[in-house]
């Protein structure tokens, strides 16, 4: 049985390293939508790395939910050390899962790499727009939040609060995924 990892993070530039992860949300989902367990970890800053001015600017406009990244940080070794032994310890075949995967599997393979030594997903992640570009058969561009069916959201908040947009996004993945899965050919796969 897969289990689908709905994974966010915030971060202080667009590539860690000379940059920061600085939250870590992710919201653990059964196919049928059941939400299993979730984790939230904020992180201190890599030594030596710095803000980028365009994210910085972007934190000004959202100083709240910056500040709530800056609450009971931990240090990346020990912080990816729970991400990883959450992962590990829930039933069922970890998947990876984000919107858009290409920034929050950037920084999370990252920092399990850098921090860790390995990742519970190996080298894979499930990016919700590439998903909801086969379903709605549109093109990549075209396949954006604001064009997706209403029914494939649930009312949960987006407030760039690293675990509520997992679980927000999480649940958003798993109504696309019941269309699927109502396709004649997919209905047997899960």
């Amino acid at each position: 049985m897969e289990i689908y990892i709905s994974t966010d993070i915030e971060a202080d530039g667009p590539i860690p390293g000379p940059h920061s992860m600085l939250s870590l949300g992710a919201a653990a989902y059964l196919p049928d939508k059941t939400l299993v367990s979730t984790i939230e970890i904020n992180f201190e800053t890599l030594p030596g790395a710095t803000g980028h001015p365009e994210t910085m600017e972007f934190w000004s406009r959202y100083k709240k939910a910056y500040q709530y990244t800056r609450v009971d940080t931990q240090s990346p070794e020990v912080g990816m050390q729970q991400y990883v032994d959450w992962v590990e310890g829930l039933e069922g075949k970890p998947v990876f899962v984000a919107y858009p995967a290409g920034f929050d599997f950037l920084f999370v393979y990252w920092y399990l790499i850098q921090f860790v030594g390995r990742s519970p997903f190996s080298h894979s992640a499930l990016d919700m727009k590439t998903f909801a570009m086969s379903l709605m058969g549109k093109g990549y561009r075209e396949s954006t939040k604001r064009n997706m069916p209403r029914h494939w959201f649930d009312r949960h908040p987006h407030t760039h609060k690293a675990l509520d947009d997992a679980i927000e996004q999480g649940a958003l993945f798993c109504n696309m995924l019941a269309d699927w899965q109502e396709r004649p050919s997919n209905s047997k796969l899960l």
